[in-house]
């Protein structure tokens, strides 16, 4: 019985594709100098998430009607999208201390993304890696001496979705994840199972569960693999020390009222351990074969990530047609993973003016290091230091006239207390994007409440490595779309 190759390289080379534009184009109109950031309406919604009542969050699916034209497509598919602390009721005392939660959750995400890029590119010694299973009838996931890394900790996950699994169909809530590409559930029988908010999952209940033979194509297609009795075993591990466990199979998902797909590869997890909060599993929707959206075939997807503090939800849509207005980049691949989603990414302006960053600090090597991912479980954008120095000291050039706060939290280095005011101009801050397109963002994604007293975060931070990660603060109230057919990412406000 063996293992599936664990993290094998792609190419020995890195596409050129990935190399961006770095220039700016001259035919862009000029940008703007400073926005309004709306202090009161930050600090009431800092209140509202912490007395938020999960019972109340609407879990109907958005009618057909009420879609875009492209959704009367068969193949298209819609899911309502909610922010975690509308379905998991909150533990805080205090807004300060959920913050640091997110931002604890989020550290580890942005390990967990960094370790395993860093192992694609520096490959494994795959005569290291010991068996996940014994000869008896335990699975045994300690006994892997060099882990798979997920693109991030399930605990970390920030917005969830509820999909249908099996026939009939149970609705479960599922933690969307595009820095992951293998799908899993919790399922009967748990050997150790977390707590979640559904009934845990029973295969035998479905009509359409298939364990995945050994020799099957997907179970190939896994980093960590084992055989029992010619059935698929599968392990992911996560860079907090979490993990999922239990049998490959092939099940119906359904898209609420938009359709369904039948034989969808996902794990069944019967040993799973970790930061999960109440999810009952993981949608990889990563660039990878084992994504739901390679998967299902997609030729595009998007979603519009809503304010974390807000109670409202938006959609997460499979072969929708891509909003108007939208500002577009390329959407590239690195060769030595195919998991995440790369941007060119030439660089920033702060109040209308570029920001002095060599065009070398955002591009891949030629090992495949570097560049920049778009992902939406990441919450705030980290920058390689020399960059996130370069757009902090711009900003805070431009924002002398405005009170500091006494101290800082956490990731944030540069804050601000606007306690006294109601509203405030703000320098604005831009994305210039390879190709000449750039995008502006409302202050209040790049200026944050991390208290209910008026203390705001400039919510950016520096990462000692050389990847660079666009999170979902600057994705906020924005529709982020993949056009996989075309290879473009495009950003589109207020359409959500």
């Amino acid at each position: 019985m063996a293992s599936a190759p664990f993290l094998s390289l792609l190419a020995a080379t890195l596409s050129l594709s990935l190399l961006p534009t770095l220039t700016y184009s001259r035919s862009l109109s000029p940008p703007s100098e400073t926005t309004i950031l709306d202090v009161v309406l930050s600090i009431q919604q800092t209140h509202q998430i912490l007395s938020f009542d999960p019972t109340r969050t609407t879990l109907a699916h958005r009618p057909d009607s009420e879609s875009d034209p492209g959704f009367l497509n068969s193949s298209s598919f819609s899911l309502d999208l909610h922010s975690r602390e509308t379905l998991v009721e909150s533990q805080h005392k205090d807004y300060r201390s959920l913050v640091l939660a997110r931002l604890e959750r989020d550290s580890v995400r942005v390990d967990g993304i960094t370790a395993k890029v860093r192992l694609a590119v520096e490959g494994v010694d795959r005569s290291k890696l010991q068996p996940i299973y014994d000869e008896d009838t335990r699975i045994q996931p300690e006994d892997l001496s060099t882990p798979v890394v997920s693109g991030a900790s399930q605990g970390s996950g920030e917005y969830f979705s509820r999909i249908g699994i099996g026939n009939p169909p149970k609705e479960m809530f599922m933690v969307l994840d595009t820095g992951s590409d293998v799908n899993w559930i919790q399922c009967q029988p748990c050997s150790e199972c977390y707590q979640q908010s559904d009934p845990v999952f029973d295969p035998a209940s479905s009509s359409s569960y298939s364990s995945l033979s050994c020799a099957s194509s997907q179970c190939s297609a896994l980093e960590v693999s084992a055989c029992r009795a010619d059935k698929c075993l599968y392990q992911v591990s996560y860079g907090d020390g979490s993990f999922t466990v239990g049998e490959f199979a092939t099940e119906t998902v359904s898209f609420g009222s938009s359709g369904k797909v039948n034989g969808v590869a996902l794990g069944c997890g019967h040993d799973n351990e970790g930061l999960f909060v109440g999810s009952a599993g993981l949608l990889g929707l990563g660039g990878g074969s084992l994504s739901l959206t390679s998967q299902i075939k997609a030729k595009s997807f998007s979603y519009c990530l809503v304010d974390r503090d807000s109670g409202r939800s938006s959609s997460l849509d499979f072969n929708s047609v891509r909003p108007g207005g939208e500002v577009t980049a390329p959407l590239l691949r690195n060769r030595q993973i195919d998991t995440f989603y790369y941007v060119g990414l030439p660089g920033f302006s702060v109040g209308g003016r570029p920001v002095a960053i060599p065009p070398s600090v955002f591009a891949v090597d030629e090992s495949g290091s570097g560049g920049v991912i778009v992902d939406c479980g990441t919450a705030v954008t980290r920058l390689q230091t020399q960059a996130y120095n370069s757009l902090r000291d711009s900003f805070a050039r431009l924002t002398t006239h405005l009170r500091s706060a006494t101290s800082t939290i956490s990731l944030f280095d540069t804050c601000y207390d606007f306690s006294s005011l109601s509203t405030v101009r703000v320098p604005t801050v831009a994305l210039h994007f390879a190709g000449g397109k750039s995008l502006d963002l409302p202050a209040k994604n790049y200026l944050i409440p991390v208290d209910s007293a008026g203390t705001f975060c400039f919510a950016f931070a520096p990462t000692s490595t050389s990847l660079s990660i666009i999170g979902n603060v600057q994705q906020q109230g924005t529709r982020v779309s993949f056009d996989l057919a075309n290879n473009l990412v495009g950003f589109s406000p207020n359409k959500c």
